[in-house]
């Protein structure tokens, strides 16, 4: 159904081409004047009496900022509302078209069907977007996508006013006469529903860590990361098609093992330690647990992420489980860990565990579980009293002395204690790979080579570091890293490792604006994959031109100050729309142990709408998280 707002005077010839390109239509037009007034206008009469012999519909006296007011249109939904040129009349400046607007957009989605469109025509430069040529300055526009954000719709496209299809089109109303505008640059701005903002709830997860159940709660700021599935068999997310063709990119000299086994979120501390001893307690997501389970099973585990990767030669690796039940064994294990907790996290004497920030220990650990399942079932074969030595070392992927050409692969999700920033994702996906290769034909180089040949023509560089390689890509920077390591005492062999970002290379593959369009539930974004696009293919927004807004806030703090922690809390209350925090100006008293800290928030939103009464809404809200959990006082 096409409902039409707007004066009934535009041209005979008009009406009759409108009425011929909906013939298929049911169209109701409405007019602010009443019948009497609006018959006084040249042509009104003709057009009145077309619409009505098509079938429309005519509805006078109707305010377009209060259309739920109007008995006529109570209870009814329409598929596309048309408002073609709005203007409030007289000498108005851009303020009073503004509030037209944004009262339209505001009334008309009450009648709006859940798929619906709104499509507004302007003046060139009237919207104050991109699409204008020239385009105004943006305070001096109608601000039209701002506009509309206000009553949770977005701009998701730009067409020219085909004013040679409606040759006989006439727009009047210029200073409230019958003089028209310049509609031959004008332009038609479709406008969409967006999803709602959703709040954020923790989670609540248990799983099995070193033979020991466990249960948590993932913050409220992560929890939306969680058992998405993007790396899925089937998937067609983008994250998923670049670990594809990443993968088949290598499979052209490399056999590469993915393996599908199910690996926890959450390491220990000691694992953590002895794995990536590089990694900063400060930029880990250290956890407090609920409870500890007495007995346990480490092979089934609720509410656990499971991210089946495909093989690429069909293989699946099912690893044995086991697990303790010794009280023993458990109050070793915890002196343990505490005491490696309180090497890498001071402040954290009571937490133990720390969602995994990389990939690497559970890497190892399922390398050294099917190396030694490997030997067991080589030491079956030969017999239990037959000695092992004269054999070939058997290594991990069952090729003799552990060298070979094979990579053997994990992907899954990792996290982040990151400060807010455009290009530093709290939560992304990592593509882990590791083989033994004899060092003689430098494996690293080779690979660092086969990934910068893959990815160079997206923006990739390989820049060579001690120890390895990393790979570069502007603006986002780090997207990957190559490092060998030394394989034991054998120093002809060399273990290589490949960690890349599949969410950064995402955003670089396909040309997204933002890494947070990954996390959208948005299924326009996701439709926009289903064909499989190549690498290279622009992606093409559903969300045009959105507004970005800019807000201060200023708080004294105590003698101590967690800006990690601040900028978590940031995450929480705006809803991920924060893209940039910057530290303004600092003051310490020099009479009280407090400091004033001044800093300015950039909320932008390519998700969802997001309006100025939005973003003050969860900046207030803001205000309040600090106050009550980082117990600041705000100025």
């Amino acid at each position: 159904m096409l409902f039409l707002v707007g004066p009934l005077y535009l041209g005979h010839r008009f009406q009759r081409e409108l009425l011929q390109l909906y013939s298929e239509t049911n169209i109701t037009a409405t007019c602010l004047q009443h019948q009497d007034e609006a018959l006084r206008h040249e042509g009104a009469a003709t057009n009145i009496q077309t619409v009505q012999d098509s079938g429309g519909e005519l509805i006078f006296g109707v305010d377009c900022t209060k259309l739920a007011e109007c008995a006529s249109l109570q209870g009814r939904e329409f598929d596309r509302v048309v408002f073609n040129f709005p203007h409030c009349g007289r000498k108005s400046g851009v303020k009073k078209n503004r509030e037209l607007l944004k009262n339209f957009f505001l009334s008309c989605v009450q009648l709006l069907s859940e798929d619906g469109e709104v499509h507004v025509s302007l003046c060139n430069g009237q919207g104050g977007t991109p699409a204008d040529h020239p385009k105004r300055e943006w305070h001096n526009s109608w601000q039209v996508v701002a506009m509309a954000a206000e009553a949770h719709l977005i701009l998701s496209h730009v067409h020219s006013f085909e004013s040679d299809k409606y040759q006989s089109y006439k727009c009047t109303g210029y200073r409230s006469q019958d003089k028209g505008f310049h509609v031959e640059k004008g332009l038609l701005h479709v406008f969409t529903r967006s999803l709602p903002f959703s709040p954020a709830q923790t989670l609540q997860v248990e799983e099995a860590v070193k033979r020991h159940r466990v249960e948590y709660n993932i913050t409220a700021e992560l929890s939306d990361y969680i058992f998405r599935g993007l790396l899925c068999s089937g998937s067609v997310h983008p994250v998923r098609m670049v670990q594809d063709f990443l993968l088949k990119g290598l499979a052209d000299k490399w056999s590469i093992s993915m393996t599908t086994e199910t690996v926890p979120f959450l390491l220990t501390a000691e694992q953590l330690q002895a794995s990536c001893p590089d990694f900063k307690s400060t930029d880990c997501c250290w956890i407090h647990l609920l409870q500890k389970h007495q007995n346990c099973d480490a092979h089934t585990s609720k509410n656990i992420e499971k991210d089946p990767v495909l093989d690429i030669q069909g293989h699946t690796d099912t690893l044995p489980a086991t697990c303790a039940t010794s009280d023993k064994v458990r109050i070793k294990e915890a002196e343990s860990l505490m005491s490696a907790c309180s090497l890498v996290e001071p402040e954290s004497n009571s937490c133990l565990y720390v969602l995994r920030p990389s990939l690497l220990p559970h890497m190892e650990e399922l390398l050294t579980k099917k190396l030694i399942n490997n030997a067991g079932r080589h030491g079956e074969n030969e017999g239990n009293n037959t000695s092992v030595e004269g054999h070939k070392k058997e290594g991990p992927f069952g090729v003799s002395n552990g060298v070979t050409s094979l990579l053997f692969g994990l992907s899954g999700l990792v996290f982040k204690n990151v400060p807010v920033n455009l290009w530093a994702p709290p939560a992304f996906h990592e593509l882990l790979l590791r083989g033994i290769f004899p060092s003689e034909r430098e494996p690293m180089k080779l690979l660092g080579q086969r990934l910068e040949e893959l990815l160079a023509p997206y923006g990739v560089s390989l820049v060579t570091e001690q120890g390895g390689l990393r790979l570069i890509a502007q603006p986002m920077g780090l997207v990957g890293r190559v490092f060998a390591s030394d394989e034991g005492d054998n120093i002809s062999d060399v273990c290589v490792t490949v960690s890349l970002n599949l969410d950064l290379l995402a955003v670089l593959l396909f040309s997204l604006p933002d890494w947070r369009l990954l996390w959208s539930h948005d299924p326009r974004f996701i439709q926009h994959f289903e064909l499989c696009p190549s690498p290279g293919k622009p992606f093409q927004p559903f969300s045009l031109y959105p507004e970005t807004f800019s807000f201060d806030i200023s708080f004294w703090t105590g003698p101590t100050w967690n800006e990690r922690k601040f900028h978590a809390v940031i995450r929480e209350a705006s809803h991920g729309t924060v893209e940039q925090v910057k530290l303004i100006d600092t003051f310490s008293h020099p009479d009280l142990s407090q400091t004033s800290y001044c800093y300015r928030l950039i909320y932008h939103s390519h998700t969802h709408a997001l309006s100025h009464t939005q973003a003050l809404h969860f900046h207030k809200d803001l205000e309040t998280f600090l106050t009550s959990r980082l117990q600041v006082t705000i100025r």
